[in-house]
């Protein structure tokens, strides 16, 4: 364990680098190194705080990197001693992607990538825990995925946790991929309804700029053609208050005469690259398979909703987080991934990432910030799923979209009194 301390306006942090198992089930196979960094208000360096780790959202997504402190950090600094998790595969952990697989067999590289879901994610959190606290537990904040790790962590290891505060992020705890997408489509086309009620406009530059894509070859700026199925992936940033917005202010740029102008075409490649996150499509659908095969299962399920067939609708209509096959045929960042794409979407041996019965008998603290109108996970199955954790309490809110923890103090504020029992 290596660690580096820095300081900037608002925060201390300290850099730790850890070597942990590949496979904690078999040591001898290798090591691999995770990232985490320490982070403490100014004048708490010293202070005997209580620790707090973080699972960020993805999968696939490095922890933040605090430029500006977000509004959960800014809360949780009050009380805590902060770890920012780079889960493994991501950010300054050992990397996963096409670079750093390049060199394994398809098989090699689906076998790597499968060792990269919660269950593994959360084991890596118990060396660091005690590694840097000994028996001590701590408390997790799961975001989005990093909720779903926080389930299995109450199932895998609850005698590490001190308490439990989730944001949107509870998971379907028995359902199929097939469930979770059925579910997802009628929610991004609500997520849609609500945009194009913002800005009614935009219909017809989208329905300009999808036809434009499919009449002829247009490239972006990185070298690789835009298509119109990828075009539609934009709808992901529907989700998040912070994002909403955005799609806007592409296609009011979007032509210069009859072509496709530069600011555009740099806009949407930085919005659909998987390059600086590959294990988000890499690993989408595996984060629901539990003793079954996803078999690419938003690209099934999207051909029960002609909506999103832009040749048969008469509205473009954007996806969500949905991850598609051509996906790795049109992404360079995921073209040499394509092979082990595949062999994941087939696999069927997946383990079990909850403990329903421990999940039964639990006695940690947990509350949940559940949002009403979630375009990335369904109140519905989420609120069934919390009604399966013993004690856990849920505050559902249509005030905040997925991303409400970041935007506001509230949410965190509410959480830790909740398991107070303050509110």
């Amino acid at each position: 364990m290596s660690a580096v301390t820095y300081r900037r306006p608002g925060l201390v942090a300290r850099d730790h680098v850890f070597q942990v198992p590949l496979r904690h089930d078999e040591p001898a196979a290798g090591q691999i190194e995770v990232f985490g960094r320490e982070v403490v208000a100014p004048g708490n360096e010293d202070r005997a705080l209580p620790w707090l780790v973080y699972f960020q959202g993805g999968p696939g997504g490095k922890a933040e990197r605090p430029l500006s402190t977000s509004a959960w950090l800014r809360r949780a600094l009050q009380d805590y001693r902060v770890l920012l998790l780079d889960q493994r595969g991501t950010g300054r952990s050992t990397p996963a992607n096409r670079q750093t697989l390049a060199g394994l067999s398809a098989a090699e590289q689906a076998e790597h990538l499968a060792l990269l879901r919660a269950d593994s994610i959360v084991r890596d959190a118990e060396v660091l825990r005690k590694r840097l606290i000994g028996d001590e537990p701590w408390s997790v904040l799961g975001q989005s995925f990093g909720g779903f790790c926080a389930l299995t962590y109450l199932s895998l290891g609850p005698e590490g946790l001190r308490q439990v505060m989730i944001t949107g992020g509870i998971p379907t705890l028995t359902g199929h991929a097939d469930d979770v997408y059925r579910a997802a489509y009628p929610r991004t086309l609500r997520k849609n309804d609500a945009y194009f009620a913002r800005y009614p406009e935009d219909a017809a530059i989208a329905r300009r700029v999808v036809e434009h894509l499919a009449e002829r070859e247009v490239i972006m700026p990185t070298g690789e053609q835009l298509t119109p199925e990828r075009f539609q992936t934009l709808g992901i940033q529907f989700g998040q208050a912070s994002r909403f917005d955005a799609l806007h202010y592409l296609l009011e740029e979007a032509f210069v005469g009859d072509v496709l102008s530069d600011t555009f075409l740099r806009g949407v490649d930085a919005a659909v690259s998987f390059a600086e996150c590959p294990l988000y499509a890499a690993l989408h659908e595996a984060i629901y398979c539990q003793g079954a095969a996803s078999q690419w299962s938003a690209h099934r399920v999207r051909a029960e909703f002609d909506e999103f067939d832009w040749t048969r609708s008469g509205r473009v209509n954007f996806t969500g987080e949905m991850i598609y096959p051509w996906l790795f045929e049109q992404d360079p960042s995921l073209v040499p991934l394509r092979e082990a794409a595949e062999l994941l979407a087939a696999k069927a041996d997946w383990p079990h990432l909850y403990d329903l019965d421990r999940l039964a008998h639990n006695d940690v603290p947990v509350a949940s910030a559940v949002y009403h109108d979630d375009m990335f996970v369904d109140r519905d199955q989420a609120l069934e799923s919390a009604e399966q954790v013993r004690g856990a309490r849920t505050w559902v809110t249509n005030e905040y979209e997925h991303d409400g923890v970041k935007a506001s103090p509230v949410v965190l504020d509410r959480l830790l009194a909740m398991n107070r029992g303050d509110a």
